[in-house]
């Protein structure tokens, strides 16, 4: 999706089941001076989470959060590339939960989520239409991500 603010985020899958969202905020992003704001670390770690759904499910299967609780740990910079690291930790029925990092350059953790998510289709979520594109496979995937 076109989105001049966006985050221009990509997510890989690891070989344990786990999902690495790589991204970089920007002054647009900024809440103090310097400081990426504490909503869009959420909103990565949302992102995050709801999407590693599709490692457990097939790829139609979406997120939409029910419940989300971050713990922010250290403050997050921008013009920086950063790390989330999220997991599924329960999947029964319509309910799934997750957990995820926030990770700074240099590895410390900034961040940490948990959150419950209820299993969607795309249709049920929206009546636009999104190419595989938009939402899936990148060809220039990396063969290894420092954890």
């Amino acid at each position: 999706m076109a989105n001049d603010y966006g985050l221009k985020t990509t997510f890989y899958e690891t070989d344990n089941k786990e999902l690495i969202a790589l991204f970089t905020p920007r002054a647009c992003h900024q809440s103090y001076p310097r400081i990426t704001h504490g909503g869009i670390t959420a909103a990565i770690l949302d992102e995050a989470i709801g999407r590693a759904i599709m490692i457990h499910s097939d790829s139609a299967t979406f997120g939409v959060t029910i419940e989300l609780t971050i713990t922010y740990k250290k403050p997050v910079p921008y013009d920086c590339r950063l790390k989330a690291l999220c997991r599924i930790t329960s999947n029964r029925g319509r309910i799934f939960e997750g957990t995820g990092e926030l990770y700074l350059p240099d590895g410390t953790i900034a961040a940490t989520a948990r959150g419950r998510y209820l299993k969607r289709t795309l249709g049920q979520i929206t009546d636009e239409s999104f190419t595989d594109e938009q939402w899936f496979a990148v060809d220039d995937h990396p063969e290894e991500i420092d954890i």
